[in-house]
């Protein structure tokens, strides 16, 4: 049975709330953009407000950071400076999850990402999210693996050190009380 993602009146206007403030504080995410387009794009698509409420919920600081004109989308990202509280600790995947036989995560990355309506951020993405910021100085981020070498076993992640950004591999099972992801919503 699916779960049913509804957004109470207040959790709607408090999420709005906080998009429009970090909407104002962070202009150099979003220079060609009006808060009165991103508004009357949410104000049609308000499911996704629940999303957006979750991504909030567990720590990421959703913003807008594109505007897809071919899709007609804005596109969002986690922009909290350190990979999201409320998202750490977990393996890469389900199938990771399952074979832990011991000491297994309460969850994964893209079963949480799944579950709250967005992806986990791609390598480009998570470059593009490090042009606009300093993200992971202390953390990581578990970022989307090509099948390739998840079909071998292995996971990437994401953190920036040295004022340098890396991307490494991991085995998927693993989890770091460090280590979270950072994910997307296109509305």
């Amino acid at each position: 049975m699916k779960e049913e993602r509804v957004t109470s009146a207040d959790q709607k206007y408090e999420i709005m709330e906080k998009l429009k403030v970090r909407f104002d504080e962070n202009m150099i995410r979003h220079k060609d953009m009006k808060w009165s387009d991103v508004e009357a794009r949410l104000k049609e698509h308000q499911e996704k407000l629940w999303s957006l409420y979750e991504m909030e919920r567990t720590g990421g600081e959703p913003d807008v950071v594109a505007y897809d004109e071919g899709k007609d989308e804005f596109i969002f990202f986690d922009c909290a400076v350190e990979s999201p509280k409320g998202r750490r600790s977990l393996c890469y995947d389900n199938e990771a999850l399952k074979s832990r036989k011991k000491n297994k995560p309460k969850d994964s990355a893209l079963n949480l990402a799944a579950q709250m309506g967005i992806e986990l951020l791609t390598e480009e993405e998570y470059l593009k999210l490090q042009e606009l910021g300093a993200f992971d100085t202390k953390t990581s981020s578990w970022i989307k693996t090509p099948e390739r070498i998840r079909n071998l076993g292995g996971a990437l992640y994401c953190d920036r050190r040295y004022d340098t950004v890396f991307v490494y591999h991991n085995g998927a099972e693993s989890y770091y009380a460090s280590r979270g992801f950072r994910g997307s919503l296109r509305v």
